[in-house]
């Protein structure tokens, strides 16, 4: 079949298109920008990129007709704003577009919502399924709650909370009820209901056989984790407070914390349907799950993450027009570094900066600058890195956004996500000079914003003298340990 897949770099879509090129589909990966989907080797020949954004006007002509099924998987709950209006518009110009196609299924992943009262978040999802039923093809409704997998939103704000907090102190919502489903149980449904005439104008919840609290999750994760952990549940913090104390505590990003802590009033337990009478997969226990997602990132297996999503950014979505490193009206910190040792050491070493490595130089100022940022509302460092040696662009790195991973021409480029007066950049790169002898480069360029970002720029001078020195020194030097 030719199957298009929206949000094909999000993080149900890069998991969910292995597995349906490797089921013998053609898939039409929708992308605003075909660069941040980076392929295993093979699967080029099984791959077609459409570079949309379905918030946009786009041209029709243009657009792939000639396809059988449709994979919606768009959400917005990450970004601040209207996200209930954007999301409408966003469904309502897919159907547009779909129904000039030859789609006779369109798949839609949502959120379970059998609660009399609901929150923003699952209102919107409520609203945007019913937008979609609209469309020609018959729609297949797959409804979950908490989705427990390496890199998926909750698993990492319930493993930076356990990680972090020997004791809790938290708000009633723990006490919500919830059933919480591994990834693999919702990539193996969303695949099995392609082109299943049983699944055709069907909805469907999903959920794993545990109907826990999320204090229980919190408390299994530790028992997983072999962490001793008390938790007390307090009445009196506000939605508000608790949003700030996931904020501060946890990697989220602010708005994404707010949409939580809202829906986290809710139970959300899987009552329409019955998919198991169709699919008799195994469904793996809360327990599993977290099991099974450690697995994943002990192997540096770990396929998408949130944070990868731009819905994790304080920027603008659009990174493209940062390419391009201004050289007017800026400020540079340049340092160089004859290479002596193994090029191709240095390179993976610029190629694995920050996350779980750090910054090879002055890593506790670079935590200092996280906390700051996460003060004044910025993304701070707990995004980490998705990898600890691969890395691509449109990524996450800590504070930074990935603009240029590019290895064979030995270039990396950043754009800063902090919270700053002005704009940044922090370049690596690796050329040979006239003796013919390799290179490194890093290039920290600022562009200040008036008068705030050039006093910025000079009050920070002094640490930038040392920690750049330093961390240029470390990455031409460094090499790991041998186990």
């Amino acid at each position: 079949m030719r199957v298009l897949l929206t949000g094909a770099n999000g993080y149900i879509g890069m998991r969910l298109l292995p597995v349906l090129i490797e089921a013998g589909h053609q898939v039409i990966c929708c992308v605003r920008d075909r660069s941040r989907l980076p392929l295993k080797k093979g699967f080029e020949e099984h791959v077609e990129f459409f570079e949309v954004d379905f918030l946009e006007d786009f041209d029709m002509d243009k657009a792939p007709k000639d396809i059988d099924a449709a994979y919606y998987l768009i959400h917005s709950m990450s970004t601040s704003g209207d996200f209930e209006e954007k999301e409408r518009r966003s469904a309502q110009n897919f159907i547009n577009y779909l129904d000039q196609t030859c789609a006779t299924q369109l798949i839609y992943l949502s959120g379970i919502v059998n609660s009399d009262e609901l929150s923003k978040h699952l209102n919107s999802r409520l609203a945007t399924e019913e937008v979609l039923k609209t469309a020609k093809a018959d729609y297949t409704v797959l409804r979950a709650g908490i989705i427990v997998g390496s890199g998926s939103a909750s698993f990492e704000i319930i493993r930076d909370l356990v990680e972090i907090l020997p004791v809790m102190i938290a708000p009633r919502w723990l006490e919500t009820k919830s059933q919480p489903i591994a990834i693999r149980n919702v990539i193996q449904y969303l695949s099995k209901v392609l082109g299943n005439q049983r699944c055709m104008k069907q909805v469907f919840d999903i959920g794993g056989p545990d109907i826990i609290t999320y204090k229980q999750m919190l408390l299994q994760f530790a028992e997983v984790r072999g962490l001793k952990r008390l938790i007390g549940v307090v009445p009196i913090m506000t939605p508000r407070l608790s949003s700030y104390w996931l904020y501060f505590v946890t990697s989220t990003s602010y708005p994404l914390a707010v949409n939580l802590v809202n829906s986290m009033k809710i139970d959300v337990v899987a009552e329409v349907g019955n998919i198991k009478e169709i699919f008799g997969q195994k469904l793996f226990t809360y327990k599993e799950s977290v099991k099974l997602a450690f697995n994943k990132i002990d192997q540096n297996m770990v396929v998408s993450s949130w944070k990868d999503a731009m819905v994790s950014s304080s920027r603008l979505p659009n990174l493209r027009q940062y390419v391009e490193v201004p050289k007017h009206g800026v400020f540079k910190d340049v340092k160089e570094r004859i290479i002596v040792g193994n090029v191709d050491q240095v390179t993976q070493n610029v190629f694995s900066i920050g996350g779980s490595r750090g910054w090879y130089y002055g890593t506790f100022l670079w935590k200092i600058r996280g906390f700051m940022d996460k003060l004044v509302g910025g993304v701070g460092l707990r995004r980490g890195r998705t990898h600890v040696s691969e890395i691509y662009e449109g990524d996450a790195l800590d504070f930074w956004r990935v603009l240029v991973a590019d290895r064979e021409e030995r270039r990396l480029l950043l754009y800063a996500e902090m919270k700053l007066p002005g704009e940044a950049w922090l370049e690596f790169c690796i050329t040979e000079n006239e003796d013919g002898e390799a290179v490194l480069h890093q290039t920290a360029t600022f562009r200040p914003s008036g008068i705030m970002g050039r006093l910025y720029w000079y009050a920070v001078l002094p640490f930038h003298y040392f920690v750049f020195n330093g961390m240029i020194s470390k990455l031409e030097s460094f090499a790991p340990k041998m186990a």
